[in-house]
């Protein structure tokens, strides 16, 4: 009996295909730069032609032979544009959504790989070495669709567009009044102080062996929830991109994109013990309350999250964002 693997199926990430109904598409997001659609999008379509420019992504020998080609621009934020080609020729119009580049990102694998063939929409779920969860739209899908590997670790950009960012809520503290849980705070950070900042191989033993040496190391515990790191995906299929996210502002920079001021934010969303930081470089118009936001500040923003696979930096690794 003969069996025939088709081993670049088994080596695929999984595939969820969606109907043109079950898209979102892009309108929401042209929103967060324009409230003249009609009139704007069209012509930055056309001005980006003159100066576009063919992404490789994870592949280096790209043609505009293919049946689809993928449109850019070498600027911090810019627009991707999908176009169906023909015998070489572009024949119609298939896409376009506005992008963020960044220098950020982490080393994930992709499990899954959500997406509208059509519109060549797809949303990529990732996760981290680690074992955090991640889904992010891509930026690159239709250069690096029939490249990824489930079982390969890449390097993964990090970006997204702000729909809203805004200093985080510094009157959500909570009290820990629980003894245990208080006995279990107090111990864990003098055990980690006392070895350097690094977690001992029996941490657990000596959290369950340590005792309180004055009373005021039992007191409540107060933690201010705006100076806490965390990122929430979306629950939608094929919108699990647009999330909720607060963390530390770690460098701010101003950038021009069509005319129209937008400030960077390079935010970390995520900081755990012994982990890669999650750090994500977030566009939002620049308007009075977004330049008040300081390096430093604690924010919180619902964002559109990217992402983009290039093969020349898949010899990165994820590194913690300097402020710009």
């Amino acid at each position: 009996m003969t069996i025939n693997y088709q081993y670049k199926n088994i080596q695929s990430p999984t595939k969820i295909t969606l109907t043109d109904e079950q898209s979102a598409g892009h309108a929401d997001h042209w929103r967060i730069l324009t409230d003249d659609m009609s009139h704007d999008v069209p012509e930055w379509l056309q001005k980006m032609i003159e100066q576009a420019a063919m992404p490789k992504g994870l592949n280096s020998n790209v043609s505009a032979q293919d049946s689809c080609l993928l449109l850019s621009e070498d600027q911090p934020c810019h627009i991707n544009q999908v176009l169906a080609m023909k015998n070489g020729k572009p024949e119609c119009f298939i896409n376009a959504y506005p992008c963020v580049d960044s220098p950020y990102g982490l080393n994930c694998k992709i499990e899954r790989v959500i997406a509208n063939d059509n519109s060549h929409d797809a949303v990529l779920r990732l996760r981290t070495a680690d074992g955090s969860i991640i889904y992010a739209f891509d930026q690159l899908y239709t250069t690096n669709r029939h490249l990824y590997q489930r079982e390969t670790s890449y390097f993964v950009n990090l970006s997204a567009w702000a729909h809203e960012i805004k200093l985080s809520d510094q009157d959500e503290v909570i009290m820990v009044e629980d003894q245990e849980a208080i006995r279990y705070h107090r111990a864990f950070n003098d055990i980690v102080a006392a070895n350097d900042g690094k977690l001992p191989d029996d941490l657990q033993e000596q959290i369950k062996a340590w005792k309180p040496e004055t009373k005021e190391q039992m007191a409540p515990v107060e933690i201010n929830l705006g100076h806490m790191c965390a990122y929430l995906f979306g629950d939608t299929l094929g919108q699990e991109d647009e999330a909720w996210c607060q963390g530390q502002v770690l460098g701010k920079q101003e950038t021009v994109f069509n005319e129209k001021s937008v400030i960077l934010f390079d935010v970390v969303i995520l900081r755990e013990q012994d982990a890669d930081p999650f750090v994500v470089r977030i566009g939002a118009l620049n308007t009075p309350e977004t330049a008040s936001i300081k390096v430093q500040d604690y924010v919180q923003a619902n964002v559109w999250l990217q992402a983009a696979i290039y093969k020349e930096n898949q010899d990165q690794t994820a590194q913690p964002s300097k402020a710009s």
